[in-house]
């Protein structure tokens, strides 16, 4: 029996030595890394037998035969060889020369596409231009029918956008089903101006017998003091709540209300807090309102919505929309999640900047003046979103 001892840069290198000089049914021994590359332990097949024949002390009888078996020739399974970098290299460059190709052919076929739709070019452009996200104005676009004129197909747009918007009639918002409602989102949303504006609405309607106020914010210093001012103008009481069984007590005291309005610290939607302030506002009788600033970014404002649905989420408030420059991205979130919306806020005055939301009106905000914006994307710079 001869063991052989074979080094090579590669496995690959190495394994072809033993076939040629072992031959094809070679056993290897070993494989294992060494100074340059690898080193191979080989056997020739017809050495085996004398591996199994030779008399050995009983003690290493079992495993030698053992081992003998287990070995299995050089034609078996080859060891991967190490990754050639030009090769590597090649690849790389075969990839990116498929992409800038692709891109080629998206250009072209986004050319010829809005040649011969010019309005789906435009009106692409221009829902971009009002926040709206990428997705959804493909999704708007594709199914544009063949209108006769550019009036009637914008009246198309108008209608679809509207029509998949969930606002809440005047007669079915929270003042008119009464219960329970915590407002819900990060800070600067303008929750505790809202709680005020919605209170006012049910004291106007209903008497200030009918409303009840509770908050939950025991983080900021003088964080009450806002919502108090306004409950002593309306001539309602304030009740505070800082855990689950403060804020089940208070509504049990406060059952024979009308609308109970809950106001809750102003959370980002990556605070590390927002599962307490959930946990705390998980009481089945709570139903959830979260507010979108309809001046955010669409990214930040789906990360909000994100944050907070779930069980208990009964729709949302777009405020902020006198200050709303782009105020699609709000538009395009509710759509998405199916939010309903029983109003919306434009302005700090209580109670007069609160309204039922009309969808053609929303619709018709963020539409307006795209036309003119600086930002407005060009058409050879919208094929890339067409064709992702």
């Amino acid at each position: 029996m001869k063991v052989k001892r074979y080094q090579a840069a590669t496995s690959r290198e190495a394994l072809a030595k033993v076939k040629a000089e072992l031959g094809a049914d070679a056993v290897i021994l070993s494989n294992r890394p060494a100074k340059g590359g690898v080193e191979i332990l080989a056997l020739a097949n017809k050495d085996v037998g004398i591996v199994t024949e030779t008399p050995a002390p009983a003690a290493i009888e079992r495993p030698l035969k053992e081992f003998a078996k287990r070995i299995e020739p050089v034609r078996a399974e080859p060891v991967a060889a190490k990754p050639d970098p030009a090769y590597a290299g090649l690849q790389r460059e075969l990839k990116e020369m498929r992409g800038m190709v692709e891109q080629q052919l998206a250009s072209i076929a986004w050319s010829e596409d809005a040649r011969r739709n010019p309005l789906r070019a435009q009106f692409t452009r221009e829902l971009l231009t009002a926040g709206f996200s990428a997705p959804l104005a493909r999704k708007v676009t594709a199914a544009l029918p063949n209108e006769p004129s550019e009036q009637r197909a914008r009246a198309w747009l108008r209608a679809i956008l509207a029509r998949n918007l969930a606002c809440t009639p005047e007669h079915n918002s929270p003042v008119d089903r009464g219960g329970v409602f915590a407002l819900v989102g990060p800070t600067g949303v303008g929750k505790t101006t809202t709680v005020a504006k919605i209170a006012a609405r049910c004291v106007v309607r209903f008497g200030a017998q009918s409303v009840a106020l509770v908050s939950t914010d025991g983080y900021r210093i003088g964080a009450q003091d806002q919502l108090r001012i306004y409950a002593k103008i309306l001539g309602v009481a304030v009740h505070a709540a800082q855990d689950p069984a403060a804020l089940s007590h208070a509504l049990e005291s406060l059952s024979a209300k009308r609308l109970v309005l809950i106001d809750t610290v102003g959370m980002g939607q990556r605070d590390v807090r927002l599962a307490e302030q959930l946990d705390l506002l998980a009481d089945e009788r709570v139903q959830r309102i979260v507010l979108l600033n309809a001046a955010s970014q669409i990214e930040t404002l789906e990360e909000v919505a994100r944050a907070y649905r779930g069980r208990g989420l009964a729709g949302a408030i777009l405020t902020k929309l006198d200050e709303a420059r782009r105020s699609g991205g709000a538009l395009d979130v509710a759509m998405r999640h199916r939010l309903a919306l029983p109003y919306v806020t434009d302005g700090q005055r209580v109670p007069e900047d609160i309204r039922a939301p009309q969808p053609a009106e929303l619709v018709e905000h963020a539409l307006a003046g795209v036309a003119d914006s600086p930002f407005a994307l060009r058409d050879d710079e919208l094929f890339t979103l067409r064709a992702a």
